[in-house]
Parts: C-alpha cells; sequence; structure tokens
C-alpha cells in the first residue's frame, strides 16, 4: 500500500463524544472490516480500545486488557491498515517532551495524518482508562475522575495517530497514543512516558473517512459548540 493509497477511517466525529454521545451502532467487525491498527472506545464510554496487528483490545477502568466480541460496539474509533513507511531505531533514554520533539522532527509536514506506532522497553509509562458510564456526563467531567496506572522498566507497544489541529472537530488533535504492554495484559491511554530503546514506525495517510452515525442522539445532537477546551482537558 502506498502512502496516496493509505486511508484512515473514523467512525464518528469526536466532538459527538465530547459532547457526551457514547453509545453508537458501529461495531467491532465493522471497524477490522476497514483497519488492523488504531484507537478508540466503546459505548458506554467502557475503557480505551487498541487495535494492534488486526486484534481488538479493551482496556478497562482496572487497567485490564480484556478480548471484545465482533458484535461489541463503539461510538469512536480510528483505524488504518498499518504498512509504514519509515522506521527508527532510538537507542538511548527520552523523557516525555523529548520524545514529542523527537516525533515533530520526523514528521514531514504537520498539515498531514500519521499513524504511529514505538514498540520497545519504557523506563516509565503512566496511562489512564475512563470508567463506564451509565447515565450521562460529559466526557470533560468523567476525565477529572480517570483511574490512572504507573508502569515501570516495562517492554509494549504505543499505537496512535498525529492529527492536523485544523481537524479538532473530527480526531483528537496532536499526538494521541495508547499504550499496551508486551503481554497484551495491561494498558490505558497514554499520559506520559520515557522510553529508553524503541523503535518507531511511521505512515503517512493520505485520506480520511469519516462515518456519521444514523442513531437518534447522533441526528438530533447540536454538535456546532467550540468543544476544543473540553477535548485538551479530557485527553491530559
Amino acid at each position: 500500500m502506498t502512502a496516496q493509497n493509505s486511508l484512515l477511517y473514523i467512525s464518528a466525529p469526536v466532538n459527538a463524544l465530547v459532547e457526551g454521545l457514547y453509545r453508537e451502532d458501529t461495531t467491532i467487525a465493522d471497524i477490522l472490516a476497514r483497519g488492523d491498527f488504531g484507537i478508540g472506545t466503546f459505548n458506554d464510554l467502557d475503557g480505551e480500545m487498541v487495535v494492534l496487528d488486526g486484534v481488538v483490545y479493551q482496556l478497562r477502568s482496572d487497567g485490564i486488557a480484556y478480548a471484545v466480541t465482533p458484535e461489541t460496539r463503539t461510538p469512536f474509533a480510528c483505524v488504518t491498515f498499518f504498512r509504514p513507511y519509515s522506521e527508527e531505531e532510538i537507542d538511548q533514554p527520552l523523557d516525555y517532551p523529548g520524545l514529542l520533539a523527537l516525533f515533530d522532527r520526523l514528521l514531514p509536514s504537520k498539515n498531514m495524518l500519521y499513524a504511529l506506532r514505538l514498540q520497545g522497553f519504557f523506563d516509565y509509562v503512566r496511562t489512564r482508562s475512563v470508567p463506564r458510564q451509565d447515565a450521562y456526563r460529559p466526557l470533560v467531567e468523567v476525565a477529572r475522575e480517570q483511574p490512572e496506572f504507573e508502569f515501570e522498566r516495562i517492554e509494549g507497544t504505543l499505537v496512535g495517530y498525529w492529527t492536523p489541529n485544523f481537524m479538532q472537530s473530527v480526531a483528537v488533535p496532536g499526538y494521541h497514543l495508547h499504550f499496551l504492554t508486551a503481554d497484551k495484559r495491561h494498558g490505558g491511554h497514554l499520559l506520559e512516558c520515557r522510553p529508553r530503546h524503541i523503535r518507531i514506525s511511521l505512515q503517512h495517510i493520505a485520506r480520511l473517512e469519516l462515518g456519521l452515525p444514523l442513531t437518534l442522539d447522533y441526528l438530533t445532537a447540536d454538535l456546532g459548540r467550540d468543544t476544543s477546551q473540553d477535548l485538551r482537558e479530557a485527553e491530559h
């Protein structure tokens, strides 16, 4: 697959999730038909999603990874068929700002989409996972109570994307990464990490397919509000 043919599928605009639309009809089977690599969440905001090598992992609020069925549903997911065009080996310790600066040097243009995969050894990783919601609460409020998890001297994989700021109503702008331990048992949404020896694989994505849900909640929602501040707080 060439860079010109690569495609990112986003199942619904992220601002719908920010406004509390936590239930949609897109299934995991639908997601896997459109990609083998990506991130997202699950209906009722029941944990973080990692899609790695065609397998979907559900990282619930206990920080543990669970298997999911093809019928499981998601209100928001981003996937692609991961075919990296470049790889870099980094064999030195980096703090988190140093890693982000390295990313910045590797991206040819901040106006494009990129899929990022980091695999290797980390001195430290800090993640979170949102708790399942049985009643409506704004995403920014839910995120203030998110359980956090810390890992030290751990092997694992970071999965995620760079999204340009001008697409902030469609996907999370900037770097958005989820972590999965090498044993595929733990992880979550990345808050901070300190890698030591990693391989960074990068894929340029030239095309975007956006799903627009047909649920009544989505069709009748007011999605005109600027949700950028809420999204920044919820993601960090």
